[in-house]
């Protein structure tokens, strides 16, 4: 019987490199599951003055960091993954979402001081749901079922 040191450092390797991607890869998507999503319209006035004031400074947040912003056109199909939302025919209107469930909204662009004040206060929210299993309490629209 011959022993491969290599075939068995290649054996354990592997198994390492699978558990690792089995639960690594999960947890990390949990990390960036949240997103801001804003529904615009063309020519919207207000989703304009967002995109000067607002825009390009986002990512660079906290709260950039913590929900990345994903734009969707008000007036195409809502994709697949958001169907969860109930649409208002407003733009612009910001939905906070993670992991299949609306955390909370911002309708219409209230100006830059009021967005950060109204984005503090859905991030907190978010932050609480993700730590006090109170999400079937908030009333939040969902695509899971209560549990």
């Amino acid at each position: 019987m011959m022993f491969s040191f290599g075939a068995t450092i290649r054996k354990y390797f592997s198994r390492a490199a699978m558990f690792g991607v089995m639960f690594f890869v999960p947890l990390l998507a949990q990390l960036q599951a949240a997103e801001l999503v804003m529904f615009e319209q063309d020519g919207c006035v207000w989703c304009e003055t967002f995109n000067r004031e607002i825009a390009s400074i986002y990512p660079k947040t906290a709260e950039g960091q913590r929900a990345p912003l994903r734009r969707v056109n008000i007036d195409g199909s809502v994709p697949p993954d958001l169907a969860f939302i109930t649409v208002e025919k407003l733009a612009p209107l910001f939905v906070l979402v993670d992991n299949g469930y609306e955390i909370g909204r911002i309708r219409g662009y209230p100006g830059e001081d009021n967005f950060w004040g109204l984005l503090g206060v859905l991030i907190k929210k978010l932050d609480s749901v993700g730590t006090g299993g109170e999400r079937g309490l908030l009333g939040e629209k969902t695509l899971h079922p209560a549990s």
